[in-house]
């Protein structure tokens, strides 16, 4: 076995990252395929980078991940009419992402945004809270769509004494 892996987990395990030159920190907007996802840089500018095979089975993202993007050839790529103008360096995690707030390395754009969300994160789970206050505190059931509902007969009177007039 090559020292690819053992190398990608020491990098996850470290909690102080530093950005080299041609380095830059965005945040993950959406997945475009199997190793293709659409970043966003503190700017705003989006842009497609390329999620390498050696994170493939070992390291997961989701929307709104942060990862360190290697911007050197952005250029040379978009001028050759290439779409894919980015490669990933490195995925943040959590410890990871901490530490790096606290530097002056983090953009103050993703510090704002990050606070939106967890105020938005913590409004929506009170709103929840107010709405799920049942004594069981289960939510509460939805009609089963799946099911067909027994026809209801309902009888009336007149036809009843049709039968036993006869």
């Amino acid at each position: 076995m090559r020292g690819g892996r053992k190398n990608l987990k020491r990098a996850t395990e470290e909690k102080h990252v530093t950005l080299q030159d041609g380095q830059s920190i965005m945040q993950v907007v959406s997945l475009r395929g199997s190793n293709i996802i659409e970043v966003e840089d503190a700017c705003g500018n989006k842009s497609l980078a390329l999620f390498p095979a050696k994170f493939r089975k070992s390291v997961w993202i989701k929307l709104g991940s942060f990862v360190v993007v290697d911007v050197t050839r952005k250029e040379k790529a978009l001028e050759s009419g290439s779409k894919v103008a980015c490669l990933v360096s490195r995925v943040l995690f959590y410890d990871q992402v901490r530490e790096l707030q606290k530097t002056p390395e983090w953009p103050e754009s993703f510090k704002s945004a990050m606070v939106d969300e967890l105020n938005e994160t913590s409004a929506s789970q009170q709103e929840n809270e107010l709405e799920d206050s049942d004594d069981d505190g289960l939510p509460p059931l939805e009609a089963n769509t799946n099911r067909l509902r027994p026809f209801e007969l309902q009888a009336d009177e007149d036809s009843e004494s049709s039968y036993t007039d006869d």
